[in-house]
């Protein structure tokens, strides 16, 4: 494997970390924010990289059948607190729950690196370089959520008090589209 492709590998797997820091952005964007949600964006998707090519085929089964719930699920529960949330704090003028802390950060970074899980087995039997790949997509992934957050400070003026309900609203967007990529939603109904 080239590394003009894991480029383009990398490129593919920090979509969803640029969404959803995008949403993110949308509330929380102080430097510090920004580096915590970025950081560990780009730390768990080249992590889940370099795991998933070092387990190969016995994780291919697990995430071709359970990581497109495990993403919807987080990102559909994130959402719609977020959207709660939003309610509330209009009633009771309420500091929003900072979602770069905590186990929420965690659920995130889980949320966005679960096909680089995948895509890490897939680098399993193409002899790319494993680490290097890794590295790679962390620093992609990290730099796309950055400026995600950084584009989303400078529209947040925008949609101002409405933007905690938007970034809810995108969580479960990007949660059934990932869902929808795997079952096909949209062709049952």
């Amino acid at each position: 494997m080239s590394y003009l492709e894991i480029l383009l590998l990398a490129l593919a797997l920090a979509v969803d970390a640029f969404t959803v820091g995008a949403s993110v952005g949308l509330q929380h964007r102080t430097g510090r924010q920004v580096f915590r949600l970025s950081f560990h964006f780009g730390l768990f998707q080249g992590i889940f990289l370099i795991l998933g090519a070092l387990f190969g085929s016995l994780l291919i089964n697990i995430a071709r059948d359970w990581s497109h719930w495990i993403a919807f699920s987080i990102l559909s529960l994130i959402g719609i607190r977020m959207i709660y949330n939003a309610h509330q704090n209009r009633k009771q003028k309420v500091r929003a729950i900072d979602l770069t802390k905590g186990m929420k950060l965690v659920g995130l970074s889980i949320a966005v690196s679960i096909d680089a899980l995948a895509a890490g087995v897939g680098l399993t039997g193409l002899e790319a370089p494993i680490y290097t790949s890794g590295l790679i997509v962390g620093v992609i992934a990290t730099i796309a959520t950055a400026s995600a957050m950084i584009i989303a400070d400078r529209t947040a003026i925008l949609v101002d008090k409405y933007a905690e309900v938007i970034a809810g609203l995108v969580l479960i967007g990007l949660g059934v589209k990932i869902l929808n990529d795997h079952i096909d939603l949209f062709r049952l109904l």
